[in-house]
């Protein structure tokens, strides 16, 4: 509980400054620290061919978004699978299977981090510095990119916002007030990536970086050591131990809500994580960066009252699904039974890893410090449940895009249920803008039980039971849901006991992957496009005010109802049950 308390306590102490700066980073206002960064973002700007004052429709925006990403995932894709004879591979470590390369760079891209490969074993210190950390510092900025173009979108257009001084904008597109039918200026998705990556993220990396390695976290060029084991005479004479410029990533995978570890096993391997402190470390920056953008909001939008609404409902639903994680827990250790400790992290202690457990969750985070698999049933479920919601932080800047879906859907049913016409500040929400929320609230269900269903159906195209699920009663239910679930929600954690570097799990994930991640930015973005091409009407004492109380649990309400009530039979036939197994047993 003590873990607990520090950990949120940093995290809020540290998130309101952090999420001020933040908020002057992104408006694109004038600095102090422009003449540092100039030198290093105008040759970026002129490579890219891009005027960073000029602005972009949300189209334009998006295709900008969208043409990042497919040209990054090709050359990573590549690289995985030519890494053998690339440098910087001192191991001689084998290219990647087509499949699995496809999988692992769509993982990276979508900011999720899902691993089906051993990192330390199947990449190249090339591929991890270059692929998988490049990825991790550089997808989560994009996904801030695009929460931050949605704001714009919703709260007056960059020009009006930012206060910066004339900028360049094409002739569709409209600074400030944005005329009825006129898309309006939200911003350049490059000078917003460009500025978010070295004016915060990096520098937030490299300080974590010292500290890990600091802590004892590895952080070389050479080769690992070949040692022989002290059971040696069983037959293994010698044993290679992985090493590797570890801090650095798992700076990146921490702090971008990333997860990937550079093993296998993530932050339960004593290499990753090997202190009391570096555990602290590491659960602080998991949610650092989100409780941050919520501190941003306020200032950004220069509606203080909102950060009040955005961070509060966050911090409660936090509050809630930590306790709960801690409680369950504590009642498994209450049983005694020997099994249940199966898994669990001994060296820092159960009640760390519950709370890593429900923060990454509650994150698109994903790494672990034990395993997810021999946690509390009841436990498991909170972690599903979290990244169901995929709101109460979420990932950088898509949690906050997640969460402006749930209130403009909430805004939309409190006004139906007052006698209301559903606008926010000014703006109706009307039929095109509910059809495409409503497309993407049920898209989550379609792909994610759709998928458990097959698999579960047919089991052989997963491997069969077994060999390719581990246990055929609830638990392996709760194990290819958990899968499908973490892959949608972007978060990347699983329960183990798959099989899952086969040809179904890598292409079947890989599709889930990217249906989580780009309709889930992309969506809310156009949303709000088409609310600010409408003329604003004045606030007055009939409009709806959503920075209440009232309002925050009117949006709590819906989240759970859209949310989990709609999964409930699934987490009933998997860790419900398996929960009423094992106390019958």
């Amino acid at each position: 509980m003590n873990e607990f308390m520090i950990v949120f306590a940093l995290a809020i102490g540290l998130g309101w400054p952090l999420g001020r700066y933040l908020a002057v980073v992104m408006r694109g206002a004038p600095m102090r620290s422009d003449g540092l960064f100039g030198w290093i973002e105008k040759p970026i700007y002129r490579l890219i061919g891009t005027d960073p004052t000029r602005g972009m429709g949300w189209r334009g925006y998006a295709k900008a978004f969208a043409l990042s990403n497919l040209v990054i995932g090709l050359v990573v894709w590549m690289q995985f699978m030519t890494q053998a004879w690339l440098p910087l591979n001192p191991d001689d470590i084998p290219s990647m299977r087509w499949d699995l390369a496809l999988h692992t760079m769509v993982s990276f891209l979508t900011n999720t981090n899902q691993q089906h490969y051993s990192g330390q074993a199947q990449l190249s210190y090339l591929s991890q510095m270059v692929g998988i950390v490049g990825l991790q510092v550089v997808t989560p900025m994009m996904g801030l990119a695009m929460v931050v173009a949605t704001l714009r979108a919703l709260f007056g257009g960059r020009d009006e916002m930012e206060k910066t001084g004339a900028t360049t904008a094409p002739e569709s597109v409209a600074t400030g007030h944005a005329g009825e039918g006129v898309d309006r200026d939200v911003g350049n998705y490059w000078a917003d990536v460009v500025r978010a990556t070295f004016r915060f993220m990096l520098p937030l990396c490299l300080l974590w970086s010292l500290l890990l390695t600091w802590q004892g976290v590895p952080s070389t060029l050479a080769a690992g050591p070949t040692i022989t084991p002290v059971d040696a005479s069983a037959g293994m004479k010698t044993q290679k131990i992985p090493l590797g410029p570890v801090a650095p990533m798992v700076a990146a995978k921490q702090l971008g809500s990333n997860g990937g570890g550079w093993y296998g096993p993530n932050s339960s391997v004593p290499l990753e994580n090997p202190t009391p402190f570096s555990n602290l470390l590491q659960t602080l920056a998991i949610v650092l960066i989100p409780v941050s953008i919520a501190f941003m909001v306020g200032p950004f939008t220069r509606r203080r009252r909102l950060t009040a609404l955005v961070f509060g409902t966050m911090l409660a639903m936090s509050l809630i699904s930590t306790g709960l994680s801690i409680w369950s827990e504590a009642l498994s250790a209450t049983a005694n039974d020997p099994a249940l400790m199966e898994g669990k992290e001994v060296r820092i202690g159960a009640e760390a890893s519950a709370l890593w457990s429900a923060v990454t969750t509650q994150v698109n985070n994903g790494s672990v410090n034990s395993m997810l698999d021999s946690t509390a049933p009841l436990t498991g479920m909170v972690a599903m449940t979290n990244m169901l919601i995929n709101a109460i932080w979420g990932g950088v800047g898509c949690g906050l895009q997640q969460y402006l879906v749930f209130l403009l859907l909430s805004v939309f049913l409190a006004g139906l249920m007052t006698g209301r016409t559903p606008e926010l500040f000014g703006r109706k929400i009307e039929a095109p803008e509910v059809r495409l929320l409503a497309l993407l609230i049920l898209l989550q269900p379609l792909v994610i039980l759709g998928f458990t269903a097959l698999t579960l159906a047919l089991p052989s195209i997963a491997g069969g039971f077994e060999t390719g699920i581990s246990n055929p009663g609830f638990h392996g239910i709760s194990q290819v849901f958990y899968e499908y679930t973490s892959a949608y929600a972007n978060n990347g954690s699983g329960f183990e006991g798959l099989a899952d570097a086969t040809w179904w799990w890598n292409l079947s994930c890989a599709i889930v992957l990217a249906l989580g991640r780009f309709p889930a930015l992309i969506v809310p973005l156009a949303v709000a496009g088409l609310m600010a091409r409408k003329r604003a009407a004045p606030e007055s004492l009939g409009t709806l005010q959503i920075e209440t109380a009232t309002f925050a649990l009117t949006l709590i309400a819906v989240i759970v109802i859209l949310t989990v009530l709609q999964f409930m039979p699934a987490l009933v036939l998997g860790p419900v049950a398996d929960h009423l197994t094992l106390i019958a047993n």
